[in-house]
C-alpha cells in the first residue's frame, strides 16, 4: 500500500482529472507513480512537461531507457526497475540489453560510456571530473547529448525517489532489484 495518497479518476479534483484523463488517453493506462504524483497538479505538470521534452532530444530512446534502468537499479528504486523493464522491450531493448544496463553497462561502446557517465553523475551528485566528460566525449557523445544526459539522470532520480518514498504498489510485472 502507498505510502502517499494515489489520486485515483473516481475521486480527483476537475484539475486532477484532466491530467489524469490525459495520460490515460495517451498511454492507455494511468501508472501508479502518475497517480502519486497527480496530489500536486504542479508537480505533475512539471513532471510530464521535462519528461515530453527530454524525450523528443537528440539521445537515443535505447539510451534514454538504459539510463533509467541503471539509475533505478542504482538508487534501489524496484518500481522503476519494474516499469523501466515494461517501457525497454516496448522500446526494443533485449533482456540481455536490459540486464547489462541494470549493471551500468551495454556491448555498444558509445552506451556503455553514457552509462558510465550516468552512473558517476549519480554517485558523485555531478561533480564529475574533467576526464570522465573527456572520456564521454570520446566515445561520441556530443554536448547536447551530454546534457541531455544530465536531464535524465535529474528525472530519473526525481521518479526513483518518489517511488521509493511513496512505496507504491507496482502496476507493471515485477522485476526484483537483484540480478540473476
Amino acid at each position: 500500500m502507498s505510502r502517499i495518497h494515489v489520486v485515483e479518476l473516481s475521486t480527483a479534483t476537475p484539475e486532477q482529472k484532466v491530467l489524469l484523463e490525459a495520460i490515460q488517453k495517451q498511454l492507455g493506462m494511468v501508472p501508479n507513480f502518475l497517480k502519486v504524483f497527480a496530489n500536486s497538479p504542479v508537480a505533475l505538470q512539471a513532471f510530464l512537461g521535462l519528461h515530453g521534452v527530454a524525450g523528443a532530444g537528440s539521445l537515443d530512446p535505447l539510451d534514454r531507457e538504459r539510463i533509467a534502468l541503471t539509475l533505478a537499479q542504482q538508487n534501489g528504486c524496484q518500481y522503476c526497475v519494474s516499469a523501466h523493464t515494461a517501457i525497454g522491450r516496448k522500446t526494443g531493448l533485449s533482456d540481455e540489453e536490459m540486464a547489462a544496463a541494470r549493471e551500468g553497462t551495454s556491448d555498444d561502446p558509445t552506451s556503455a560510456a553514457i552509462l558510465k557517465f550516468a552512473r558517476s553523475l549519480m554517485a558523485r551528485h555531478g561533480e564529475v571530473s574533467a576526464l570522465e566528460l573527456t572520456e564521454v566525449r570520446s566515445a561520441g557523445v556530443d554536448e547536447a547529448q551530454i546534457v541531455e544526459v544530465i536531464t535524465h539522470v535529474g528525472m530519473n532520480f526525481l521518479t526513483n525517489i518518489l517511488g521509493k518514498a511513496s512505496l507504491v504498489e507496482i502496476d507493471f510485472p515485477s522485476v526484483k532489484l537483484e540480478l540473476a
